[in-house]
C-alpha cells in the first residue's frame, strides 16, 4: 500500500496519491519493487535477496539499475531468505487458491476487481481488502494495479519449464506483470493473464503495483 511504501522508502510515487494510504502503490519500477523488498528484509533482519548492480537514483523518483544477481548458494529467489517478487508460477499458485475460477476467488468480476470494462466504472485505484478474497484471504489479486512479478517474460516458457516451481525465461527485454488494473478489460483480469506490454523493468504506470513474498 501507499502507506507501507511511505512508511519504508520515505516518498510516494503514486499518482493517485489522493486515494489514500490504504490504496495501492503505483507508478513503481520493477527496480523500485526490488528495493523495496531489500529495504524490508533489512529492516526485518533478513538476508536481502536481490544484489542490484549499476544503480543510479532514489527508488520512488528514478531508480535504474543495470541488472540483479540473486542472493542464494542455489542462485534460486526460492532458496532466498529474505522478501522478494513472486514468480509468475507463485503468483498464479495463489490467486487461485485451489480452484479453476476465472479471477482470485470468483467468476463475477466485480465481486473480487476493481475494473473500468465491461460495466465496471472504476476511474482510478481503490482501497486494498474492500472486495472479496479469495479463498485463501489474498485480496485485489484481479483488478485494482497490475502486480510486478520476478520473472522475465517468454511467450513459451511454460510448454518447456519445469513442472514444479518454475522461475521464468531467461534474461530477456521484458518482466511480466499479473492480475489486471482499475483501467483494463476484464479479459486482463483473469488469473491466467500474463502480461508483457512494454514491461521493461523501468516502466512505470498508474496501474501498476506489485505484492511481496517470502519462502
Amino acid at each position: 500500500t501507499q502507506a507501507q511504501w511511505q512508511s519504508l522508502m520515505q516518498n510516494n510515487p503514486s499518482y493517485f496519491s489522493s486515494c489514500g494510504a490504504d490504496c495501492p502503490v503505483e507508478q513503481v519500477s520493477w527496480w523500485d519493487a526490488a528495493s523495496f523488498a531489500n529495504d524490508l528484509s533489512s529492516t526485518d533482519g533478513l538476508a536481502q535477496c536481490y544484489s542490484l548492480v549499476g544503480c543510479t537514483g532514489t527508488a520512488g523518483v528514478n531508480l535504474s539499475c543495470s541488472s540483479v544477481t540473486v542472493n542464494s548458494a542455489s542462485g534460486s529467489v526460492y532458496d532466498c531468505v529474505g522478501y522478494r517478487l513472486p514468480t509468475e508460477a507463485e503468483w498464479e499458485y495463489a490467486a487461485r487458491a485451489g480452484t479453476d475460477l476465472l479471477y482470485a476467488g470468483s467468476n463475477t468480476l466485480g465481486d473480487v476487481a476493481w475494473h473500468a470494462w465491461p460495466g465496471g466504472g472504476a476511474g482510478s485505484t481503490n482501497l486494498v481488502t474492500q472486495l472479496q478474497a479469495n479463498d485463501w484471504g489474498f485480496y485485489d489479486m484481479s483488478g485494482n494495479v497490475w502486480e510486478w512479478t520476478w520473472d522475465w517474460y517468454d511467450s513459451g516458457y511454460y510448454s518447456s519449464s519445469p513442472p514444479t516451481d518454475p522461475e521464468g525465461g531467461s534474461p530477456g527485454t521484458n518482466r511480466t506483470s499479473r492480475g489486471g488494473g482499475w483501467n483494463h478489460y476484464a479479459v486482463f483480469q483473469r488469473v491466467s493473464n500474463r502480461n508483457t506490454d512494454n514491461l521493461v523493468p523501468s516502466m512505470i504506470s498508474f496501474d501498476l503495483g506489485f505484492r511481496i513474498a517470502r519462502t
